[in-house]
């Protein structure tokens, strides 16, 4: 088969996939694709634009379908969830993805279905940028938390006040975080809903 910039992405997103970003390397992409290192060259310039690559071509995969004619409220929580199953399905990537800033980028899927859903609340078109921009943080900084397992540290500490010794003895369900995150969601959806800005609109 022969190499294409295509195929590196796919066979990268693989070595990611099970050993996370940091153990990639140009050699090991070509001792996979059972190639030259140095023939990898001719199609990507280096580990960075392989990174840059994955990361765009699991972005595009995104897609929350055509639900126009449900509220807004629906469409933001189902595009929330949407997300979600695609950062789960690659992890190590998205966590790696996530802390940088580049990641989201006017044309990416994402992007622009958050940005249609705030124009269907009615938001301003001056203010959306800001409110998605809050969104994403949102959301990315939630699922950040899930990845990396702070969500569910957090979720085991002891109630205020300290020293009460009503600890929580084990982590929370799946269930639990799927109901966590849905806490967070609707609170966000709220905050949209009750914007000033959104209110001088009549909405």
């Amino acid at each position: 088969m022969p190499l294409t910039e295509d195929g590196i992405y796919v066979m990268a997103l693989q070595l990611i996939d099970a050993d996370g970003v940091e153990a990639l390397t140009m050699r090991k992409l070509a001792t996979a694709l059972d190639a030259n290192p140095m023939s990898l060259y001719h199609h990507v310039p280096n580990k960075d634009a392989v990174l840059r690559g994955v990361a765009e071509r699991v972005g595009s995969q995104f897609w929350s379908g055509e639900r126009a004619d449900m509220p807004w409220q629906e469409r933001l929580r189902q595009l929330a969830f949407d997300f979600r199953e695609l950062v789960r399905r690659h992890p190590k990537l998205m966590t790696y993805s996530f802390g940088r800033a580049e990641y989201i980028q006017p044309n990416d899927p994402f992007w622009q279905g958050v940005t249609d859903i705030l124009a269907a609340a009615k938001l301003p078109a001056s203010e959306i940028p800001r409110v998605a921009a809050t969104l994403c943080a949102v959301f990315t900084g939630l699922l950040v938390s899930e990845l990396t397992g702070a969500l569910q540290r957090w979720a085991m500490l002891p109630p205020a006040p300290a020293g009460s010794g009503k600890e929580i003895a084990s982590p929370p369900s799946e269930d639990e975080i799927d109901a966590m995150f849905s806490c967070a969601l609707d609170a966000a959806i709220a905050g949209v809903a009750n914007h000033p800005a959104r209110a001088k609109e009549g909405s």
